[in-house]
């Protein structure tokens, strides 16, 4: 058996993305850091896209919800089991479920998770697809209400909630959030001149 030295073993901790049933989930293009082509902040960030959209979809949120409410974004990490944590890229919680904030991943689960892409390394998945649908029924399964996924390629939207089925939509039709909140995603990016 090969002896993995300390450093590598923070590179993998540090590159580790989200972890399931003790297994992690590296960052995408995790190997090109190991091999030292890219560093490691490389890795990590958001692309253009998903970066504006997180904060367009947070923003619009939090308006329209209100004080009550919290919109949590920026890979909240999310621990639903011992061996399992998720990062999710918006996170809506009723203030009152969070009174305090802590400097730790949280163990409740949101009332909506909103997705935009993934960062994730899809390395031993079959496809996007396979991954979000996973991604989408753990969440689910740990508690969270509906999860919402915005993928930028193709322009779709995925709506899941527990107990329903699940639907697929363009990013032009209305979509409900929570409490009759609605989003419209092609109208938000028109508003802002895209």
């Amino acid at each position: 058996m090969v002896k993995v030295s300390e450093d590598r073993k923070k590179l993998l901790k540090a590159l580790t993305y989200e972890r399931v049933n003790g297994k992690p989930i590296y960052y995408r293009n995790y190997e090109k850091v190991l091999k030292g082509e890219l560093p490691l902040e490389a890795v990590m960030g958001s692309s253009e896209i998903q970066a504006f959209l997180l904060i367009l979809i947070a923003s619009y949120l939090r308006e329209k919800l209100g004080r009550d409410y919290l919109v949590l974004g920026g890979e909240l990490g999310f621990v639903y089991s011992s061996k399992s944590f998720r990062s999710l890229d918006i996170a809506i919680y009723r203030k009152t479920d969070l009174p305090q904030l802590s400097g730790k991943y949280t163990r409740k689960p949101p009332l909506v998770v909103i997705e935009i892409d993934t960062k994730a390394s899809l390395k031993n998945y079959g496809s996007f697809e396979e991954y979000m649908y996973e991604k989408t029924q753990d969440l689910l399964n740990a508690g969270v209400g509906k999860v919402i996924w915005f993928t930028t390629r193709v322009k779709k939207v995925l709506i899941a909630e527990r107990d329903k089925d699940w639907i697929t939509t363009d990013w032009d039709n209305d979509i409900e959030v929570l409490n009759g909140v609605v989003l419209n995603l092609q109208k938000l990016l028109k508003e802002e001149g895209f």
